[in-house]
């Protein structure tokens, strides 16, 4: 059993290591090339740096949709905004509890609510088809001008503008070739990193009988989310508690806009009967109480005290504990 799973383990390990690399020099790549082209810190922050960190997701579900293996493409955008906010904010308000001030993300959190409700409907009839394809991905467009136009009415003295800029000033400064070389060099080292890692996944999978699904929801999910946890503890210590929550909410919209589009428009067909029955529910869940901590409502300024933060990271374990019981994996 060791020698059988030696080489798709090792694939696993390193795919997930260069992935995480080349995603950090692709993100600093773009967002210097942005920089170079004046765009302003928020767009930057919601198109170059939200579109980057879900990169890895993207490219892994690309993959593993042409691979035969569409399961741990949905797994993995499901698993990744279940990781985003049960590990990713959990474990970040448990170091550093994370104030929320931003006008621009009390907007986009109600976005993000909407879409995870609209890709809830289409997942009722348990298939994806090229329409569910269509659909997200107009509704990812439709999204990403709303989010621009809110972004560029924002005052310069919103939270998640000065956090921005205070972000992009600790980037290396680099000339625009290099700056591209980065972008495109960490793109290719990023797509041939999926490719080792989806390889190793869909093998271990296989060997003990495992849904791609589950191996998506899990390994998949917890690796592709690396980035952002890295990052949010990062900002956190900063202080840029803003830019935390938003680098959260932005990924989660790309997880689900573009990355379960791309298994609907390569190989539609059915989802994972848990999918739909468990994890779904389980990630709109996360959503829901990620609205409830990081909107102020009732309760004065909003802030994701370190008891929400423990709630949300013990939710997060309970998660795996349940798929690691379930059995749906079969």
């Amino acid at each position: 059993m060791i020698s059988t799973l030696a080489l798709p383990a090792l694939g696993l390990i390193i795919g997930l290591w260069l992935l995480i690399k080349s995603a950090d020099a692709f993100i600093e790549g773009a967002a210097a090339v942005a920089a170079h082209m004046n765009i302003s810190p928020l767009i930057i922050g919601v198109v170059v740096l939200g579109f980057g960190t879900s990169m890895p997701e993207i490219i892994v579900s690309i993959l593993a949709a042409l691979d035969g293996a569409p399961g741990l493409a949905v797994g993995n955008a499901i698993g990744s905004n279940i990781a985003n906010i049960g590990l990713v904010l959990g474990a970040t308000a448990l170091l550093v509890p994370l104030g929320v001030r931003s006008s621009v993300l009390r907007r986009e959190l109600p976005l993000l609510i909407g879409v995870t409700v609209a890709a809830g409907l289409l997942f009722l009839d348990g298939r994806l088809s090229r329409f569910d394809g269509v659909m997200l991905l107009v509704a990812f467009f439709a999204s990403m001008a709303w989010m621009i136009h809110i972004n560029r009415a924002a005052p310069a003295s919103d939270p998640l503008e000065q956090e921005m800029e205070q972000e992009l000033a600790t980037l290396e400064k680099m000339p625009l070739k290099k700056a591209w070389l980065m972008t495109l060099g960490g793109l290719i080292v990023l797509m041939l990193a999926a490719k080792l890692m989806v390889w190793g996944a869909v093998e271990i999978a296989h060997h003990f009988g495992v849904s791609d699904a589950v191996i998506g929801l899990t390994i998949i999910a917890i690796g592709t989310s690396l980035p952002e946890l890295a990052a949010g503890i990062t900002a956190a210590r900063k202080g840029e508690a803003d830019l935390v929550v938003g680098n959260v909410v932005g990924s989660n919209l790309f997880n689900l806009l573009t990355v379960v589009a791309m298994p609907a428009l390569i190989a539609p067909g059915a989802l994972d009967a848990g999918i739909v029955t468990r994890d779904y529910p389980i990630m709109l869940a996360f959503t829901l109480l990620m609205l409830l901590f990081a909107l102020p409502l009732w309760r004065g300024p909003a802030r994701i005290s370190r008891i929400e933060g423990s709630l949300l990271s013990a939710g997060f374990a309970a998660y795996l504990v349940l798929l690691y019981f379930s059995g749906a994996a079969t």
